[in-house]
């Protein structure tokens, strides 16, 4: 992939920033440059390595620069970066949380949440089914709740919602059962009678984490799917694939969630 050519850049750059803790793993900002570059826009996506207890201070700071017009939003920021923003999508507002954020005309932030519609969209380009199909969603915070969302929306007829955290869990159930578009349940780590079986949650980024999901469980008829970028392919992921799953990774959904959030920064 090229990358932009620094004399590309000058005072009239516009900037777009990702900011999450950590920030090593994140692949996106030579990709989102990428995209604004080949659009011929005089615009780039820089990494900021914020920690959550700073990130408030760090927003309001960021936000003198005049020539910052958006930002990017990754784990674990997406639930606060929505109490920062000024105005918000429906969709956001539901989920709970955004990963973009732009300029409103007054200075403030409006955000929008892209990672359920990308994650669909992954899904579907791999082959995977949801409608009318029953889901194994891991993880109740940010991406979590945003492909659940999505998902109620793409008509899973059963989605199961399993997060160590009690209470997140359960308020996700409430909000997506309140939609009346399917059956939601709290569900577990077992994978068994689910075509759809996704972990939205980070564990699997470290060798240390634990299994979100119980692969001795998994079958072959089984569509896997996992949102972690780093590594490629998460443990369980890797054992998805050995026993046959059809599958797609965090870089499957991530080419599609960019695309979506450079077209929010484009103002479209």
């Amino acid at each position: 992939m090229h990358r932009p050519n620094a004399s590309f850049l000058d005072g009239s750059t516009r900037l777009h920033l990702i900011v999450g803790d950590p920030i090593a793993q994140v692949k996106s900002p030579a990709g989102v440059s990428q995209v604004f570059l080949d659009a011929g826009q005089n615009a780039v996506c820089v990494p900021a390595h914020v920690r959550p207890a700073e990130l408030s201070a760090w927003l309001a700071g960021v936000s003198l620069a005049q020539n910052v017009d958006g930002i990017i939003v990754t784990v674990p920021h997406k639930i606060a970066c929505l109490g920062l923003c000024a105005t918000a999508t429906e969709r956001a507002r539901f989920v709970g949380a955004v990963n973009t954020m732009r300029r409103n005309p007054d200075g403030s932030w409006h955000g929008d949440m892209f990672d359920g519609e990308g994650f669909v969209q992954a899904l579907e380009a791999r082959g995977g089914q949801l409608a009318g199909r029953s889901a194994l969603l891991v993880g109740a915070g940010g991406a979590g709740s945003a492909i659940a969302h999505a998902f109620m929306l793409a008509g899973v007829a059963r989605l199961a919602i399993h997060d160590p955290d009690d209470t997140r869990r359960a308020g996700l159930v409430a909000r997506l059962a309140a939609l009346g578009r399917g059956e939601v349940q709290h569900g577990s780590a077992d994978p068994s009678g689910f075509d759809v079986v996704i972990n939205a949650s980070p564990m699997g980024m470290q060798p240390t984490d634990p299994s979100p999901i119980e692969v001795d469980k998994l079958s072959a008829e089984q569509f896997a799917g996992c949102v972690i970028t780093s590594p490629a392919v998460s443990p369980w992921l890797q054992a998805a694939r050995d026993r046959g799953c059809r599958n797609m990774n965090g870089a499957d959904m991530f080419a599609q969630v960019r695309d979506l959030m450079v077209r929010f920064l484009q103002g479209a």
